[in-house]
Order: structure tokens, then C-alpha cells, then sequence
């Protein structure tokens, strides 16, 4: 699992997805969540403005980062 640091919180998933380069684009970001491809905590996330804090991990594609404070 790759952790990466917040700068600012909260930050909206399909820009995690698409800045931390698990998708091409912020329009295939937000197809892949309504697509029920992206799990946050464990749990499917179908809204793309679902707001990720510290502490989150995001999962998608066989891929997992957790979310970490910049303190």
C-alpha cells in the first residue's frame, strides 16, 4: 500500500484517482466510480465528489493508497 500526503483536506475522489495517476483522466475517474469500481474503507463509492480525509484508503484497479496528513 503506497501512502500519500494531503496538502489540503478534503479532497474530492476523482481528483485523488486522476493527480495520483491510477487513471488517465478526471472523465475516466469519474466513469470508473459510477462504474462501482472504486472502493474507499473496504466499501464500493459511486460519488465522484465523495470527500476524502486523513486517514481514507482508496483502492482501485488492484491498486491501494492510504491517505495521510500533512503535518
Amino acid at each position: 500500500m503506497r501512502e500519500v500526503i494531503l496538502k489540503i483536506q478534503p479532497v474530492e475522489l476523482h481528483k485523488i484517482l486522476k493527480f495520483e495517476g491510477m487513471v488517465p483522466s478526471g472523465g475516466v475517474a469519474k466513469l470508473a466510480i459510477e462504474s462501482g469500481d472504486v472502493m474507499v474503507n473496504g466499501e464500493v463509492e459511486t460519488r465522484k465528489r465523495k470527500k476524502i480525509v486523513a486517514g481514507d484508503v482508496v483502492e482501485f484497479n488492484g491498486e491501494k493508497i492510504r491517505l495521510i496528513a500533512n503535518d
